[in-house]
């Protein structure tokens, strides 16, 4: 896979800043098929090519959406739409300090990835949670990457991210970040990025599975007749993966923690308390004894917790050590953490390497802790922090996607080329008033995937969010993810809160008619020296 961009003016800082393509009517004539007027233009569509044939893992899929047309797809769509209705499937989003909950935004037509391809992300996302695992551990520890030069010091001890209270903290098997939830993009010329590393509370993977329990009703003849890879399995490996980092021999008792229903999550945290047969608990539900254990409240007393998957942000974990005000938290479960009498999934710190300006230096983490080059490709980027970046960024601003380097959810990003003058030159102002807050990167023609509009099919950007499991042991990657779709046209932001959509994900092996397992599980490799497998 190429590790750059191919079009656009570089410069000095070895950044190319491409243009978009031009718009859809003068691209390709309209592909042939089931939709006689789409017509992606000239961006990377997943399901068509540039000739207008459908790309031949899709193939199969194209030939049933002709043969069902579009009274029937449509009609599958509002059945689709009725069944999240009807299960409750739902996300929420804040208009000024009030949460609404609405329906889960869902497209039936789904997007394809052959297996082939699929197998090289999967090595690339493994190879890259292992390395941000040996960071962490190293943040924590020696910081040999630090004093090596690999990353800047300021990097680490001015991260907001940055834990103090984590120093020396050997959690099991030197695993911090156990789940993973990575967004992957792919440009103009088909090349796949990771433009995100999401470490400190991932979430989506209810609504991957939910879209997948629905596209199944929406189209069972597909799933009878074409080669799709699982999804179902993630429950399974999850709770392998929280059992193994128990520090008690035996049945450990896992808990999922959440900051409660007002949660933007709350779906999420209660699907996979019931997903794996565990209770969900608040931090009023726990309890830190002078053992150093924790304890869940119950109608028969207290039961010791081995495993906590916590779904609430570090500084509201434990009121004794982080905000003294938390009323989501444990007092004292860092103790009981530190004292290694229970688990965290993901543990508190992992987030050091969930930061954008991190994210910069990832191709040289992974060279510096496993001697490997990146499987995966990283979108060029500039912290503005960096003074001749800093010039460059606001010179060029118009042409530029810019982001905090600590927020999520889509949150103040701007979009360049599709952005107001006075949105530019306030966004221009907020990176000179704290530079050190926001990076920068060359807008990413993102690819397009057929998407039923208002009635009709048209391209839409997408995105796609695997789910990376990463244990003492092994390490699993859902085979397929979440893909957002940005339901405006011309939008290049595809998260729900900023009006996105999804799609399930179908990752197909066109060399059999039976689904293909998906790879033997990959083993972290063990703690070691720079330069060798560490984890």
């Amino acid at each position: 896979m190429a590790t750059s961009l191919t079009s656009g003016r570089p410069n000095t800082l070895g950044v190319e800043l491409p243009d978009l393509p031009v718009a859809p009517e003068n691209g390709p004539d309209p592909v042939l098929g089931p939709w006689p007027s789409y017509n992606p233009g000239q961006f990377y569509d997943e399901m068509v090519g540039p000739d207008g044939a459908p790309r031949p893992a899709a193939e199969i899929l194209w030939r049933h959406f002709a043969e069902l047309g579009p009274e029937a797809l449509a009609e599958r769509q509002r059945a689709a739409d009725r069944e999240m209705r009807a299960i409750g499937v739902t996300f929420t989003v804040y208009e000024g300090t009030t949460g609404v909950d609405r329906p889960w935004p869902f497209d039936i037509i789904p997007r394809v990835v052959p297996a082939d391809e699929w197998h090289v992300i999967e090595s690339g996302l493994v190879q890259r949670l292992n390395a941000l695992n040996l960071f962490i551990d190293d943040v924590y520890h020696d910081q040999r990457s630090v004093s090596s030069g690999v990353v800047p010091s300021e990097l680490v001890a001015g991260s907001p991210n940055f834990r103090r209270e984590c120093v020396g903290v050997d959690p099991p098997g030197g695993i911090w970040a156990h789940i993973c939830g990575s967004d992957l993009i792919r440009d103009g010329d088909g090349t796949v990025y990771v433009l995100e590393d999401n470490l400190r509370v991932p979430s989506g993977v209810s609504y991957l599975l939910e879209n997948r329990m629905v596209a199944k009703h929406v189209f069972p003849e597909m799933f009878l007749h074409y080669s799709i890879e699982p999804v179902d399995p993630y429950i399974g490996r999850l709770a392998d993966l929280l059992a193994s980092v128990s520090p008690a021999p035996g049945d450990p008792t896992i808990v999922v923690l959440t900051p409660g229903v007002y949660n933007s999550a709350y779906f999420e945290h209660a699907f996979l308390a019931q997903q794996l047969g565990v209770e969900l608990v608040e931090g009023s539900d726990l309890v830190v004894l002078d053992d150093d254990c924790v304890y869940a409240r119950t109608i028969d007393g207290l039961e010791r917790v081995d495993v906590i998957y916590r779904r609430i942000d570090d500084l509201f974990l434990d009121p004794e050590v982080f905000r003294p005000d938390s009323l989501l938290g444990v007092p004292g479960l860092i103790r009981a953490w530190r004292s290694g009498r229970v688990a965290l999934v993901n543990a508190p710190g992992a987030g050091i390497a969930d930061d954008k300006k991190v994210y910069s230096y990832v191709p040289d983490i992974i060279r510096f802790f496993l001697g490997e080059e990146p499987i995966l490709a990283t979108v060029p980027t500039l912290r503005c922090s960096d003074p001749e970046s800093l010039e460059f960024v606001r010179a060029n601003i118009g042409r530029m996607v810019v982001k905090p380097a600590n927020e999520s959810g889509g949150y103040g990003v701007l979009v360049g080329p599709q952005a107001t003058a006075d949105q530019l030159a306030h966004a221009s102002q907020q990176i000179e008033d704290d530079p050190k807050r926001w990076v920068a990167q060359p807008v990413i023609p993102l690819s397009t995937a057929p998407t039923l509009c208002a009635g009709e099919v048209a391209p839409r950007h997408v995105d796609l969010r695997p789910f990376t499991l990463l244990g003492p042991e092994r390490a699993y990657v859902t085979h397929g993810g979440l893909t957002r779709v940005a339901r405006r046209e011309g939008s290049l932001v595809v998260n729900s809160s900023q009006g996105g959509g999804s799609k399930d994900t179908w990752v197909v092996d066109t060399s059999g008619p039976a689904p293909s397992r998906g790879p033997d599980p990959v083993a972290p490799p063990s703690r070691g020296h720079a330069g060798e497998p560490i984890v």
